[in-house]
């Protein structure tokens, strides 16, 4: 019973209903209005129409505008009111010019190391043509000075995470998607209590959403204790298209020359302190050296767009606290993916290492909510001799988007990609790995909200070892995975087939 209350009270829930009892209204009202009058139902009509005209002028992927197309001209009053309310990002010209204006400041520290581009150019001019495309659309350039170390569990990372931060001289700037109450947050959240005792600045990002088991304006508790907090979009109950935007970054800097990214958020089941969905597997990337200013700068930049507080970025030039040159190998490019990019970074990103794939590419995801472009380019892939295997989870988080992935399988094992659900429990690791040579970790998964609604972050790896280490770590967790067969999709009862290409109908919602 305790736990019923506890639910029922939590601001997230009492959110989601007001939200509810707003669509109900609205498109009962709608509907009312529609049937009052023959004029209102063309009205509605020819509104859906020329919303549809409008999302297929856009620059979105044709997969995604289908998706809104078909519910909005089959159910106009239903299907537009869901596209208001969900279809679209709630970001303004006004807050786009907010968010780029750190990026400005820092725009001339950014700049590409031309010997570094030559030696890529000389290595393998499809790998720089991909690092220009992330170079061009973001400036975040792409780096040698960098070191790198890759962590196969949340547990280990979390370990190596404590031991910077107690060493912490003079910053530490924090941006997740997730902070619980526990043994993880709390043990962090001690020790940024002591680093500001000792006057250094710290500052956290956290989405309110995301963060919704945290009390309300959580934030200003932190203030009280010493740390510069500030929380992305509150959640509001009331109807509001902003609402659709997310921070889905994890990301961590130190002093502007350490800096960790993966999908481990801040909370328990993160290092396994408790049991949710089995075994929760994830992953996490370090890196120390120059690459760092790439999420030095993405940070201040999503803290100017929150607070809109000017003050001397500059102070956080990561070059100042540089030691010099440090040990390292292989080329590193921290990148973002940006709600306001007309473009799809994260999936581009993505493609681009399926497109290139000579003799593999392994893929780790939570979900596998894909459009036809990535279908089309793992199949493609898979069908011309590439070994492509992905591994998704045994136990899901969330049981309908679980059937949506489950429903890409057919497909994919029909073209010749391997399917493995991992048995142990959640795949929360969102990584990729090709021919030993390229790998990305990040935030980002495989579905239509994180490519299209989020901010989003990610680390692309050319040339280093730990292209190996990721590979290595795939193969290890198929020990622990069921290998999925076609006789495994043949076999499902009709009715949950049916319900699946339903699901699949409003993908972009999940």
């Amino acid at each position: 019973m305790k736990h019923i209350i506890k639910l029922i009270t939590r601001r997230i829930v009492f959110a989601a209903f007001a939200l509810l009892i707003q669509i109900i209204w609205g498109v009962v009202l709608m509907y009312q209005f529609q049937n009052y009058n023959t004029y209102f139902s063309i009205f509605f009509d020819i509104l859906a129409l020329l919303i549809v005209l409008r999302i297929l002028n856009k620059w979105n992927n044709p997969s995604y505008k289908l998706a809104w197309a078909v519910p909005i001209l089959a159910i106009p009053v239903f299907g537009i009111t869901i596209y208001l309310l969900f279809g679209r990002s709630g970001l303004t010209k006004k807050k786009r010019r907010r968010l780029e204006a750190v990026h400005q400041i820092f725009k001339a520290n950014l700049h590409q190391n031309k010997k570094t581009i030559q030696e890529i150019s000389n290595m393998d001019m499809g790998i720089k043509r991909q690092v220009d495309y992330i170079y061009n659309l973001s400036d975040f350039p792409i780096y040698k000075n960098t070191a790198q170390r890759y962590f196969p569990t949340g547990e280990a990372m979390f370990e190596s995470l404590i031991e910077d931060l107690k060493n912490a001289k003079h910053f530490i700037f924090l941006e997740y998607f997730i902070i619980v109450e526990g043994k993880m947050w709390n043990t962090i959240l001690d020790i940024l209590e002591e680093k500001a005792s000792e006057g250094l600045d710290i500052r956290l990002i956290y989405d309110d959403f995301g963060c919704n088991q945290l009390p309300a304006r959580y934030y200003k508790s932190l203030q009280a204790k010493g740390l510069k907090c500030a929380a992305f979009n509150p959640v509001r109950p009331v109807l509001s298209v902003v609402q659709n935007n997310r921070d889905h970054r994890k990301i961590l800097v130190i002093d502007g020359k350490v800096g960790y990214t993966g999908g481990v958020n801040l909370a328990d089941e993160y290092i396994n302190e408790i049991v949710r969905f089995g075994y929760w597997k994830d992953v996490g990337i370090r890196i120390e050296g120059d690459a760092v200013a790439n999420f030095t700068v993405m940070f201040l930049e999503m803290w100017h767009y929150i607070t809109g507080i000017n003050e001397d970025y500059m102070q956080f030039d990561t070059q100042k606290y540089l030691n010099g040159q440090i040990a390292a190998e292989g080329f590193v490019q921290p990148y973002a993916d940006s709600p306001f990019d007309r473009e799809t970074v994260g999936e581009n990103v993505y493609m681009n290492i399926i497109n290139k794939a000579k003799n593999y590419v392994y893929i780790c995801t939570p979900y596998l909510i894909i459009d036809n472009e990535v279908m089309t380019a793992l199949t493609l892939a898979a069908k011309s001799g590439v070994d492509v295997r992905i591994i998704t989870p045994g136990i899901p988080d969330k049981k309908m988007v679980f059937l949506m992935t489950q429903s890409y399988y057919e497909q994919l094992i029909s073209a010749g990609v391997r399917i493995f659900q991992y048995k142990k429990g959640f795949v929360h690791a969102k990584s990729f790995v090709c021919d030993d040579e390229i790998a990305t970790v990040g935030s980002i998964n495989l579905d239509y909200r994180s490519l299209y609604m989020h901010f989003e972050c990610g680390v692309y790896i050319y040339h280093s070892s730990v292209v190996s280490d990721i590979k290595n770590d795939f193969l290890t967790t198929l020990q622990d995975c069921e290998n999925i067969t076609l006789d495994f999709c043949r076999k499902r009862n009709w009715i949950l087939k049916t319900f699946q290409a339903v699901l699949r109908l409003i993908a972009p919602l999940f």
